[in-house]
Order: structure tokens, then sequence, then C-alpha cells
């Protein structure tokens, strides 16, 4: 049985993340493919195409992908490389406190290169990248022509 996993499952959006498949056949060509919709509803994705190895498990951190959004050993790179389904659309995270992006992690079969809903993954997971850590307080600044934000840790 495939398996995909993150960890840590939840962590802040800066924090590096583990990403391993597991399950699969030696030498398997798979693709590991990352989507999140931003709070508009917008899709933002990213592809890579890896082999297994001979104990048929994918690292990014360790196999370099083939291809795809990007090719070599890019521990992050799917999170990286996220680009959107409509042109000129950037990922921004606007209610950076309140909720965290939860991005969607698939390995499918083979080398998979559109998004077809008919695409059955082989596994999947879900990693949640918070802006705020806990306790985080955030105080909005309003001074003159000057808008920002303090965040102040607990």
């Amino acid at each position: 049985m495939v398996e995909v996993t993150v960890t840590p499952q939840s962590s802040l959006a800066d924090r590096p993340v583990q990403i391993r498949v597991r399950g699969l056949s030696p030498s398997q060509l798979v693709t590991l493919r990352a989507w999140v919709k931003d709070e508009q509803g917008e899709c933002f994705q990213s592809r890579a195409f890896f082999r297994a190895d001979g104990a048929g498990e994918v690292d990014p951190g360790i196999h370099a992908a083939l291809g795809g959004s990007y090719s070599g050993v890019w521990p992050m790179g799917l999170f990286w490389f996220l680009q959107p389904d409509t042109l000129f659309r950037r990922l921004v995270k606007r209610d950076v406190a309140g909720s965290p992006f939860r991005v969607r992690l698939e390995v499918l079969d083979g080398l998979c290169l559109g998004a077809d809903p008919r695409e059955q993954p082989l596994a999947s997971c879900e990693a949640e990248r918070w802006y705020v850590g806990p306790g985080v307080q955030r105080v909005p600044i309003r001074e003159g022509r000057v808008r920002g934000a303090l965040f102040l840790p607990p």
C-alpha cells in the first residue's frame, strides 16, 4: 500500500518539512503533486517526477526530481514552486492568524502532466502551513500614512 507523509504535518510556513513516499515498486515512476487553494478559491499547484529507489521509496530531500515544476534535489520544491492555474495571480495569505494554508500532496502513478480530475492518486495527505505561531499577538499599526502590523511573541 502506497503512503505519503509530511513531517511535521502542521508547521510554520517558513519551516522545512520532510516529504516521504513509501510502498512503491522499486524504480517505479511517479508524480508528486502539491496543490492549495488561496482565500479567493484560486488553485496553485506544483508537480515533480521521481523514480522510486530500490526500497520503493521517494524522498525529495535525497532523490532528484526528474522534471516537472523543477528538477534536481529540492527538499521543499513542491512548496516553493507552487504556480497559479490562472495567470498573473500571487499566492498571498491575508488572514495570517486565523487559519493555515492546507497544502494537499498526492502521489500519482507515472508521469502526469495535466490536472485531469479522473486521475486517482495512489496516496495523499495534507500539510498545514501556518503564518503565525501559537500565542503570537497581531497589533495593527496606523500612523499617518504608515500601515502595518506588529507581531508580538507570547
